[in-house]
């Protein structure tokens, strides 16, 4: 008898401490939506980026990927982002998608520009820049290794200008 109520308060106990951690793990990874303005960025490819990713500036998280669709027009990638309030963003910020490394999940960051006009709410990113896959990376140095010549579209269906859309 005695030991099934050491049993049960054991029991308790590992559920008391696992509750403690499972509540330390929400608060510290920032896990949630972040509430603030919207605005939208059309990527060619996204590359896995999904509903409920970061935005980041200078690795600081300042927002979330809300929404993701498809152009029927142009097929592209329109991707929508919840941005704090307390971030005025340049009307020439440059929205791209990065990896968190080889194993990584996906990002949005945004590379603030130099205008003094803000972004407003509910408008879209004019400049963007696809997102790179490590395989894309490595056919581009394969191509510029073997002496492939400039001029051509060395980016796997990247822009000549870096990969930045513009209008």
């Amino acid at each position: 008898m005695g030991r099934n109520a050491i049993e049960t308060v054991m029991g308790a106990v590992v559920l008391v401490v696992a509750a403690l951690f499972v509540f330390f793990a929400y608060e510290t990874a920032q896990i949630g939506s972040a509430a603030g303005y919207p605005l939208s960025a059309t990527f060619y490819k996204i590359g896995g980026l999904a509903t409920g990713s970061d935005v980041r500036i200078s690795g600081i998280k300042v927002g979330t990927v809300t929404d993701q669709r498809l152009d029927p027009k142009t097929f592209d990638a329109v991707v929508t982002l919840s941005i704090r309030n307390d971030i005025s963003l340049p009307d020439d910020t440059v929205a791209a998608i990065e990896s968190d490394g080889l194993l990584g999940g996906k990002y949005v960051r945004l590379e603030p520009g130099r205008s003094e006009s803000p972004i407003q709410p509910g408008s879209h990113i004019k400049k963007t820049r696809d997102f790179r896959s490590l395989e894309d990376q490595v056919g581009e140095i394969i191509f510029l290794a073997t002496g492939g010549s400039g001029g051509g579209d060395a980016g796997g269906g990247q822009p000549a200008n870096g990969g930045i859309k513009l209008p």
